[in-house]
């Protein structure tokens, strides 16, 4: 058990060191800097109350799902930060790219991606048309925390998982 963990860390950072190192590229970084902004808690909590209120249905009532979800998802985020702490990969790993005011709170599993999934996901399914364009930015803030020096691939996994499955059960489970 303990080698599959070892592999499992080495598999973990070389995918990390790959994306935040080989993939860079001067307009990537300015505009992934910008993007991964849309996992944030600013962003997620106002454009879900936003379009709860203000969209037209069915949109409004996505949205009111998505916020549900987004407030219900990080519940187990805290609760696992607190269990697993784990240090941020810009802080383990000195060769690690980074950018303006990298976040220093435990790594394990990535919030924003956790928000992007749990506010996507309530979309993708009540409205399938959002698929090719809301996955994709998804996908993007998720990689982005990598790429950005912030998070380790399994962060990032994690973070999509309990977005993922909190977004489902809102879902699946609204009266």
């Amino acid at each position: 058990m303990r080698n599959l963990l070892v592999k499992l860390s080495e598999w973990d950072q070389r995918i990390f060191k790959w994306v935040n190192g080989r993939l860079h590229h001067r307009v990537l970084s300015v505009v992934l800097y910008y993007l991964t902004h849309l996992g944030g808690a600013t962003f997620t909590i106002t454009a879900t109350i936003l379009a709860s209120w203000l969209a037209p249905s069915p949109w409004n009532s996505a949205a009111l799902h998505s916020l549900v979800a987004l407030a219900a998802s990080h519940v187990p985020v805290a609760i696992v930060k607190k269990l697993y702490p784990r240090v941020r990969p810009h802080l383990a790993l000195p060769e690690t790219n980074t950018f303006r005011n990298p976040l220093v709170d435990h790594s394990f599993p990535s919030g924003h991606t956790t928000a992007i999934f749990s506010v996507t996901v309530p979309l993708m399914l009540m409205i399938p048309s959002t698929v090719p364009f809301l996955l994709p930015i998804a996908l993007i803030v998720g990689t982005s925390r990598m790429y950005l020096g912030l998070h380790y691939p399994s962060d990032v996994l994690a973070g999509g998982f309990i977005g993922s499955l909190t977004a489902w059960l809102t879902v699946a489970l609204w009266p």
